[in-house]
């Protein structure tokens, strides 16, 4: 019968690398946890429902060092557990809000747990809206999936301060004037010629910091702000007449921090959607700003943080990384 593997109660302790004796590999940076639980919450008000339709992972860290190094799980809260948590406090919590439901989350996860220091809360919520009944008005239990952006959150706690992340991505707009492209650089590679009219079309990819970072403060309205700060990104971009993509994305970002106090950051990813003129000379015809070809690839990427002055940035560079 093979005995049970006896894991020490603490490392040994370091030796000193020789020549002989290399130094030992170090554990760096660590996190565990359940990716992309799809729970879908149905709240009825009577005969009329309503549905939050939210994708959420989590990844917990702290003190794991003995599961790395000797496989010991006396501190491992299993996978399984965070995922059954999401679901439990779908029906026990209910979700008001992607951002106040992952703060329920990541406090729970800290402080239920002695080894967990860290939880960080990723949630991409999937909007639905009502199908109009027969005769007028709206169906009460009859949605169809909306064709539209995606709402995303983040939220870490260790503990002490919170981190909260708002953002949106694929939200696809375009102007089919009010910009002009002109007066760039060029050099013997320089084929594109410049334009005082044309469309602009970006798919817009943003994150946002805001400056809630502890419970003496009462949190943002989480729904409130969200929508609030989707239409100004949507108004700025409507009514900037655009020389570059980079001067919208400013106006963009500015627009959200000089109107919303609660926000201290926001960063911006667009992928300019290039619609070029086609030439329809070769068929006598002239083409008078009417007809384009979309192309989806390659795109011009126009990325950029704008901050609340005197804040501190936070918000990784790489959005793919949130």
């Amino acid at each position: 019968m093979t005995e049970a593997p006896m894991y020490p109660a603490e490392a040994p302790a370091a030796e000193v690398p020789t020549a002989e004796a290399p130094a030992r590999a170090v554990l760096g940076q660590n996190q565990y946890g359940k990716a992309e639980c799809h729970v879908v919450r149905v709240t009825r008000d009577g005969a009329t429902h309503h549905i939050k339709d939210l994708v959420v992972s989590v990844a917990l860290s702290g003190a794991m060092e003995d599961v790395h190094r000797s496989g010991s799980n006396a501190n491992v809260l299993t996978t399984d557990t965070t995922k059954n948590t999401v679901f439990a406090f779908a029906k026990e919590r209910g979700i008001a809000s992607a951002e106040e439901f992952g703060v329920h989350l990541a406090r729970h996860f800290v402080t239920s747990q002695e080894a967990i220091h860290r939880a960080r809360i990723r949630i991409e919520e999937h909007a639905w809206d009502r199908i109009d009944a027969p005769g007028g008005g709206d169906a009460r239990h009859s949605f169809v999936r909306a064709g539209r952006e995606t709402r995303t959150a983040q939220i870490t706690y260790d503990g002490t301060a919170w981190e909260v992340i708002s953002g949106l991505k694929d939200l696809v707009v375009l102007n089919s004037t009010g910009s002009e492209f002109r007066g760039f650089v060029k050099d013997r590679y320089t084929t594109l010629p410049e334009t005082d009219d044309r469309v602009l079309a970006t798919e817009v990819n943003s994150r946002w910091r805001y400056g809630w970072t502890d419970d003496a403060r009462p949190a943002p309205r989480w729904d409130e702000s969200w929508d609030a700060v989707r239409g100004h990104l949507l108004h700025a971009f409507a009514d900037t007449y655009s020389y570059s993509l980079q001067q919208t994305l400013h106006a963009m970002g500015a627009r959200v921090v000089e109107h919303r106090p609660e926000v201290e950051e926001i960063r911006l990813s667009l992928p300019n959607k290039h619609h070029f003129l086609v030439d329809l000379a070769p068929f006598g015809l002239k083409n008078d700003h009417e007809v384009y070809y979309a192309a989806d690839r390659p795109y011009g990427l126009i990325e950029a943080t704008v901050l609340r002055a005197g804040a501190e940035p936070g918000i990784p560079v790489d959005l793919t990384r949130l």
